[in-house]
């Protein structure tokens, strides 16, 4: 029998060439940016736009993806009618919010502080949509296994938007004469033509498409996927509304300070600091997002194993192993990471790095967590520790970011992160127990945080001795992992 491990990391391996190198190649975007739109205030306004697409793509797929998942792991005869009504209700929801964005534009724009560019609010909405209703279709390539044809979709559309981006906004924007607000536009439409590459490679799930209702699955699926829409909702919270609520509140906070252009730009400048050092935390999520892609069609198909909790056990502890090492090797090496970031006028953001690097660190373990809830069907659950954290996140900003700016932002996103994780392993235990081990769990978090903090304390003068240590006790780390897993020895075993 095969080692269910080995297909996961096999799986990971396949889903991850998208994830990782989509990912790599849209951060070095970040440094195409930061480079030719000097003021840090012009980096924040895309940066906010971004935060919004992200914010509404959780909001559009409505669980749905998740749902398609557990209903076809439930009813694989059934896989065509599932996901018949999966893309339909996605369908009708994306089209009365696309209308909505087209009758009230300008509004919103006013309301974001956009009021120059409503084209913004248009572009960003016509962007998710798309990308919203080619959700379902990816996800059913990854329930058929299909990952080639996943991965062919998602490097095609990410290699035409780093295409654009590079033709754009190095041949074709001029920063010297223009507006800042066209080379955003360029950079929205950019996003927008890659986005088409979807329904365009998927175009047989879209045309095939039957208006037909099983209104008694509909009902069921939405039941199952309206909690974790909730939950969705309330994480997307967690992940973006800092860098929302950081421009709205330092710029009513600066009103009095500056002028009201003024303050508007040094809100914006602030947004712009924040999210490149942030871009520098999200290192770990490229090794996250791949992940994710594999493990949750996975966890599923192993729910019926009489070994599940053996394997859920051990993809747990490599898990943590995985993602403090993402910590050490990006925190302990961050004179050089900084580079990422050519324009220094940014660099004053890189104390936040270490702390959001944790943060992150602690919402990879509560989303392997989380899986609990998923396969018991309890998923209110996960929209009560969503919803707890996005009510903790705007606690924490609202009264904070006025007195700390972004700093606020960044502990504020530990705290909850941190506080999500707890919680989720003690509702776990009490409702759908998994024995996960602790000790090497705390071993492996306490040898990678004293590690940090041994040299933040020494504080070796940047150069090749401080490279070759530091990544000595990195490596040292991994021995650590390796030899407390023995990896070989279960392989043999398996």
């Amino acid at each position: 029998m095969s080692n269910p491990l080995k297909k996961l990391a096999g799986q990971t391996a396949v889903y991850g060439l998208s994830s990782i190198v989509g990912r790599l190649l849209n951060y070095l975007l970040v440094p195409l940016y930061v480079s030719v739109f000097i003021k840090t205030s012009d980096y924040g306004v895309i940066s906010e736009l971004y935060a919004w697409i992200a914010f509404l793509m959780v909001l559009l797929t409505f669980g749905m993806e998740t749902a398609f998942f557990k209903f076809l792991s439930d009813n694989p005869e059934n896989k065509d009618k599932i996901f018949r009504n999966s893309m339909l209700s996605i369908v009708i929801i994306n089209a009365i919010f696309l209308l909505l964005i087209l009758i009230f534009n300008g509004v919103i724009a006013d309301a974001l502080l956009f009021p120059d560019n409503p084209e913004y609010i248009i572009l960003l909405s016509v962007i998710v949509v798309i990308d919203a209703t080619s959700a379902l279709p990816l996800a059913k390539l990854r329930a058929e296994d299909r990952a080639k044809k996943f991965v062919v979709v998602q490097l095609t559309g990410i290699g035409i938007n780093i295409g654009l981006n590079l033709i754009l906004m190095l041949f074709v924007f001029q920063p010297e004469a223009e507006n800042a607000a066209v080379g955003i536009r360029f950079i929205l439409i950019a996003n927008l033509i890659a986005s088409l590459v979807k329904p365009a490679i998927l175009y047989k799930d879209f045309i095939s498409l039957k208006w037909i209702w099983d209104t008694q699955l509909l009902r069921s699926m939405f039941k199952y996927s309206f909690p974790l829409a909730l939950a969705g909702f309330a994480f997307i919270i967690n992940e973006t509304v800092d860098r929302i609520l950081l421009k709205h509140l330092t710029y009513q906070n600066s009103i009095g300070e500056f002028t009201t252009e003024a303050a508007l730009t040094f809100a914006e400048s602030q947004v712009g600091i924040y999210s490149a050092s942030y871009k520098l935390a999200m290192l770990v999520t490229i090794f996250l997002q791949a992940y994710r892609y594999a493990a949750e069609p996975f966890f599923f198909a192993q729910s019926k194993s009489k070994d599940r909790n053996k394997t859920y056990v051990k993809v747990m502890n490599y898990f943590v192993g995985a993602v403090f090492l993402s910590f050490l090797g990006v925190s302990l090496n961050l004179d050089i990471f900084k580079y990422f970031i050519p324009n220094p006028a940014y660099w004053e953001g890189l104390r936040i790095v270490p702390i959001l690097l944790l943060a992150n660190v602690f919402s990879g373990i509560y989303i392997n967590q989380s899986i609990w809830y998923k396969l018991s069907g309890q998923t209110k659950f996960g929209a009560y520790i969503a919803m707890g954290g996005a009510a903790l996140t705007l606690t924490l900003n609202f009264i904070f970011i006025p007195i700390y700016g972004y700093m606020a932002c960044a502990w504020a996103t530990f705290i909850v992160y941190g506080a999500q994780m707890v919680v989720s392993y003690w509702l776990g235990q009490k409702h759908y127990p998994i024995p996960y081990n602790l000790r090497k769990f705390s071993l492996y978090s306490i040898v990678a945080i004293s590690i940090y903090f041994i040299f933040t304390w020494i504080d070796l003068e940047a150069g090749i001795l401080q490279f070759v240590i530091h990544n000595l006790f990195i490596l040292l780390y991994v021995g650590l992992v390796f030899w407390m897993e023995k990896p070989k020895a279960v392989a043999k075993s398996s």
